[in-house]
């Protein structure tokens, strides 16, 4: 099974956490780590690899972190750099860690990789525009449905 570590700034990897959890109940090889004020760099790296070593089981881990650019998302490259089957992915959303909790023990971890990639792009919506859209094919077809 593909490892996960989820990381991000301040709550935002206990509070993906805490609703995954909510969603696909507790999860084995899937860590989630906070970079919190009274973190360095340096310390958040040492755990992020620490991470690695808990979660990996042979079929390779991915981390998935909050901003890219920002310092979870930059030391996790520094790791995939040097760390053999390791991927990342940053911008993450609820959707991709629920999904990824799902779907890494039936897939490669280039297969998870591109099926996260997938799922943000469609878990991103304009919800006016659906909605407007709902109503204009209801209008067309000539079902009111109480509209």
């Amino acid at each position: 099974m593909i490892g996960i570590v989820v990381s991000g700034h301040i709550h935002f990897a206990s509070g993906m956490q805490s609703a995954m959890q909510a969603i696909a109940g507790e999860q084995k090889q899937m860590v989630f780590i906070d970079f919190t004020e009274t973190l360095s760099t340096d310390q958040l790296e040492i755990l992020l690899r620490q991470a690695v070593a808990e979660v990996d089981s042979g079929d390779g881990v991915l981390f998935l972190t909050d901003i890219p650019g920002g310092s979870p998302a930059n030391r996790a490259l520094n790791i995939i750099m040097d760390t053999p089957k390791t991927e990342l992915l940053s911008g993450v959303n609820l959707p991709m860690i629920t999904n990824a909790a799902f779907e890494r023990e039936e897939c490669s971890l280039s297969e998870l990789v591109e099926a996260l990639l997938e799922i943000g792009a469609f878990s991103l919506q304009d919800m006016r525009k659906q909605f407007e859209a709902a109503l204009q094919a209801e209008h067309e077809t000539g079902n009111k449905n109480g509209l």
